[in-house]
């Protein structure tokens, strides 16, 4: 099923759906953050690539323009390019307890529910270092971790809870979303300049 999904939507037309609700850049670096980190989770399990990746790039569709109707506006705008049921639950569920009570079921969507708040964390650790993302490691990301006054808006409840319901170590979680981003790093703008 996954496989028809991807092929009948391409990623052309889920950005120009993204860009159509969200004009923010910082907001589309993070889509395509959390794209390439659900691109990665599913090369790992030998998932489909394309819907994971399209779910993450999609996942704050309604988030810019509809706030207040996060993860509830968001099947209505998923409806312009005809996304599958999986797709809008997965969408759907990543806001699960905070904004919605639409809970993660499948491992695609409890992948989404927990790498969504930690690629923020990854993106601002990122920011604060002259190499940004080269040579990041998994110890960087959880020094910052622990100062809650960094990054203050990563829920890291959200990212425990999603470890646990993954049964994955949240080393490991963070080792991958790493990989993810860093494949991305220079469209992100976290990358050495001299070196991008």
């Amino acid at each position: 099923m996954f496989i028809i999904v991807a092929m009948d939507i391409s990623r052309e037309k889920a950005v120009e759906l993204f860009k159509k609700y969200n004009k923010s850049e910082s907001l589309y670096h993070h889509a395509l953050s959390v794209e390439a980190v659900m691109r990665e989770f599913a090369g790992k399990n030998n998932e489909d690539q394309d819907f994971w990746g399209i779910a993450g790039l999609l996942h704050d569709i309604d988030w810019e323009m509809f706030p207040e109707e996060h993860c509830r506006k968001a099947p209505e705008l998923l409806a312009e390019i005809d996304a599958p049921e999986e797709l809008v639950h997965a969408v759907c569920s990543h806001g699960y307890g905070l904004v919605t009570d639409v809970e993660p079921e499948k491992y695609m969507e409890k992948v989404l529910y927990t790498i969504d708040e930690l690629t923020g964390l990854i993106t601002a650790t990122a920011l604060m270092r002259p190499e940004k993302m080269k040579g990041i490691s998994v110890k960087s990301i959880k020094k910052k971790w622990k100062d809650k006054s960094f990054a203050a808006g990563v829920n890291r409840d959200v990212i425990t809870k999603g470890a646990e319901m993954l049964g994955l170590d949240i080393s490991e979680i963070i080792q991958t979303s790493i990989d993810g981003m860093t494949e991305i790093a220079p469209e992100l703008g976290l990358w050495p300049e001299e070196e991008a």
